[in-house]
């Protein structure tokens, strides 16, 4: 039997900081890419849509606010994306038009209530929302900004390409988050990030190794200069590179198939070989032959089942 191969590609760019029209049209643009370059699968990093806000403060302290910070967020707030909007209908249309996969980092905003959300959206090949994951555990002051989500959104999909599923920047390092991936057989494994640290790629392999899934990372390359002159005196003290990237894809046994990339725009890409995944199992299975049910006991409140994306929809 002939297991399939699957090329897969990671976005490292920079979206238009703070202003989703033109964020949403670099997204297109690099579907586009992704599409020339024979991609099935494209990700995106985390919060890419409008911009993961690194170095600013929100003028948060404890016991206190201030207008100004409320005023950055309502910037933050305005150019979030709405999922029932026609911004989202754009990014569907660009899919449709490239017919791969793409899952998409977004700072989420929900019509009623007014929070937001770090999400991760996957849209099927005919450009379909098939679903999303919400961060779980937002950290340090992203949680200023964004709310915590539950299980309900531990989202894996079983597509022509394989289960896919993920978790965004930190919640990597929740052991029992990873496991809620693995226990649904993951084999495409997503970590849009923010973390640029040359450690973020141990974490990565770690995973790969871990759960015998191909792993995609992807970052945001950021300098101080691409955020509006209006925040430009609050990041005075921050370094003109504030986000060098390390996106990087990674085989279930550990090795580096693309990347990292650091300092600049790229479209990474591999060639997934499936193969490549059925023997990794020979000698480890944290959900099969090295599972110990016996003696573990898990379980994760709320998660929905696996989402089957039938070939139909993906056309």
């Amino acid at each position: 039997m002939e297991l399939k191969k699957v090329k897969v590609g990671v976005v490292q760019a920079t979206p238009a900081l703070f202003d989703i029209d033109k964020t949403i049209d670099i997204v297109c643009d690099w579907i586009e890419k992704g599409a020339q370059a024979g991609c099935e699968l494209l990700l995106f990093p985390e919060s890419f849509i409008p911009c993961y806000p690194r170095g600013l403060s929100f003028d948060a302290v404890i016991g206190k606010r201030t207008d100004h910070g409320r005023e950055v967020w309502l910037d933050y707030w305005n150019n979030s994306l709405d999922v029932t909007s026609d911004h989202l209908k754009t990014i569907s249309e660009a899919v449709k038009k490239a017919d791969l996969m793409v899952a998409l980092g977004v700072t989420e905003k929900e019509k009623i209530g007014g929070s937001l959300h770090c999400s991760l959206l996957y849209f099927g090949k005919n450009g379909a929302l098939l679903g999303k994951h919400r961060k779980l555990k937002p950290t340090g002051l992203e949680r200023f900004i964004w709310g915590e989500s539950d299980g309900t959104t531990l989202t894996t999909l079983d597509t022509d390409l394989g289960i896919i599923g993920g978790l965004i920047c930190w919640e990597n390092y929740m052991p029992l988050a990873r496991m809620s991936m693995y226990s649904k057989g993951v084999e495409i494994y997503l970590a849009p990030t923010a973390d640029a640290r040359p450690a973020w790629q141990a974490t990565m392999q770690h995973i790969a190794l871990e759960g015998r899934c191909f792993v995609l990372a992807c970052n945001q390359i950021v300098k101080k200069s691409d955020y509006p002159e209006r925040y430009q005196a609050e990041l005075a003290n921050e370094p003109e590179m504030m986000s060098a990237g390390g996106s990087v894809i990674i085989s279930p046994m550990g090795e580096v198939l693309a990347g990292p990339l650091w300092n600049e725009e790229g479209l990474l890409t591999a060639e997934l070989d499936f193969e490549v995944l059925a023997k990794s199992k020979l000698d480890f299975d944290c959900v099969g032959h090295y599972a110990r049910p016996d003696v573990f006991n898990y379980s994760v409140n709320k998660q929905p089942e696996t989402i089957k994306v039938d070939s139909s929809s993906t056309q």
